[in-house]
């Protein structure tokens, strides 16, 4: 029985429309629907419209359903259409007239916002995590290679020197800015939804304070019809931090595949990360980071997705967000594969000390010789002028000596990456406190 369902049977071709793919995607949602369920159930017990005894016997079935999806055994058909539907009919099948109570005053538009802001908590959760762990394996070699010089480029020709530190050390950096993006989404997602029904509330004195502890949320997200106006855009925020972070790997992934080439390299990927080719048999190409930039390009889209589709939509529901679910869940799904797999890159790569150097000309210290000559009081521009018209009697500098000579705030000489792994503790203490509270928040539902 489908939730809605009237005196009539939908036509086979519009229910196969109008279902799409939600029956897939809803198997990811399972565990939060459960989450939602019970603690509806634990509020609707107070206002009495069921009995403790009744509470019992759905909090069982629904732990059932828990253990059953843990074990990949809980089936959600597209007859049943989504989570909600597979849910209500196993509680029915089970217990009779007592499954048709769990859904007063509530409707699937506010479940499926339950089931999605507490499916991106724990994802995000997860997310900062592993990007911790990458953040922390980038400042790690970055401290391990401070000292070998590299080219700085811009407009992709020799510009400064750099180094393996200064060149690590900024993405360490940029990822760590990518935690207030994220944090940012997190708090906007954690605010419950339950409660707001179809978005117009219910003529039942239901306590949405009570569902709001019951699952974690900072607070009860107030004006009922906002919740359901407030759907794609909190998914389009979230996936906004998660495109940054992917932008980041992109970026990385760009310069590691220039600088791995032969005509540089600067760095080796490890054979096993490389694949082959079908026709050449010397090749082999660095596939793994062609695809996290391609992705980073598939998460942008999601992104796109998301706001086209909410953008021209009137207050109040419409069927138009069912299709903002599936760019959420890839793009999660994506990030944090991109992330993990990025890790094992880093903690794989070597780098080419002696190549590095080679690739020092006698130019790319035009700078230097500048700011030498302004030191001794010549005007910069002056000396500028100079260096420029005697480009051939530039003399070369130990690039080495070179890089550790630059001693002001983040450059070569004082990359600042104890300043990075003082703030990425502080990251690591907060993600652990708000871990902790999510597995007790499930603990005591379903303990």
């Amino acid at each position: 029985m489908k939730l809605w369902q009237k005196d009539y049977k939908l036509n086979k071709e519009i229910e196969k429309f109008t279902v799409g793919n939600d029956f897939l995607l809803d198997k990811e949602l399972v565990k939060y629907d459960v989450l939602g369920s019970i603690a509806h159930a634990m509020m609707l017990n107070k206002i009495n419209i069921i009995n403790k005894n009744e509470l019992q016997k759905l909090k069982n079935i629904l732990l059932e359903i828990l253990e059953l999806n843990k074990n990949e055994k809980f089936e959600i058909e597209q007859g049943d259409e989504d989570v909600h539907t597979a849910i209500e009919n196993h509680l029915t099948q089970k217990l009779g007239n007592l499954g048709k109570k769990i859904h007063t005053a509530r409707s699937r538009n506010d479940q499926v916002l339950v089931n999605l802001r507490l499916y991106s908590k724990e994802k995000l959760l997860k997310l900062k995590k592993t990007l911790i762990g990458l953040v922390s394996n980038i400042i790690d070699f970055a401290e391990k290679n401070k000292n070998i010089p590299i080219p700085g480029y811009t407009h992709t020709r020799k510009a400064m020197p750099s180094s393996v530190g200064l060149l690590f050390g900024a993405y360490a950096e940029s990822l760590l800015d990518n935690f207030e993006l994220i944090d940012t989404s997190y708090k906007l997602n954690n605010q419950n939804p339950l409660g707001s029904a179809a978005g117009y509330g219910i003529n039942l004195d239901i306590d949405r304070g009570l569902t709001t502890k019951l699952l974690g949320f900072d607070k009860v997200q107030n004006n009922a019809l906002y919740v359901q106006n407030s759907r794609g855009k909190i998914e389009s925020t979230i996936v906004f931090s998660l495109s940054k972070i992917m932008e980041d790997l992109a970026k990385f992934s760009n310069d590691l595949i220039l600088f791995s080439t032969d005509e540089f390299g600067y760095f080796t990927l490890p054979d096993k990360f490389t694949t082959g080719s079908s026709l050449m048999p010397h090749k082999k190409n660095p596939d793994v980071l062609e695809l996290i930039r391609a992705k980073a390009s598939a998460v942008q889209a999601n992104l796109f997705q998301i706001n086209s589709i909410t953008s021209k939509l009137i207050s109040g529901y419409n069927r138009d967000l069912q299709l903002t679910k599936e760019p959420l869940i890839d793009s999660f799904k994506t990030t944090l594969s991109s992330t993990n797999i990025f890790n094992l890159i880093i903690n794989k790569l070597t780098v080419n000390k002696e190549n590095c150097i080679k690739a020092f000309d006698n130019s790319i210290f035009a700078t230097d010789q500048t700011i030498d000559s302004v030191k001794k009081g010549i005007p910069f521009r002056e000396a500028y002028k100079k260096v420029a018209k005697n480009l051939t009697k530039i003399q070369k500098i130990d690039p080495i000596t070179n890089i550790q000579s630059k001693k002001n705030i983040g450059a070569t000489g004082n990359l600042g990456l104890n300043k990075l792994k003082l703030q990425l503790n502080k990251i690591k203490s907060n993600v652990s406190k708000q871990e902790n509270d999510f597995k007790l928040i499930v603990k005591s539902l379903v303990g």
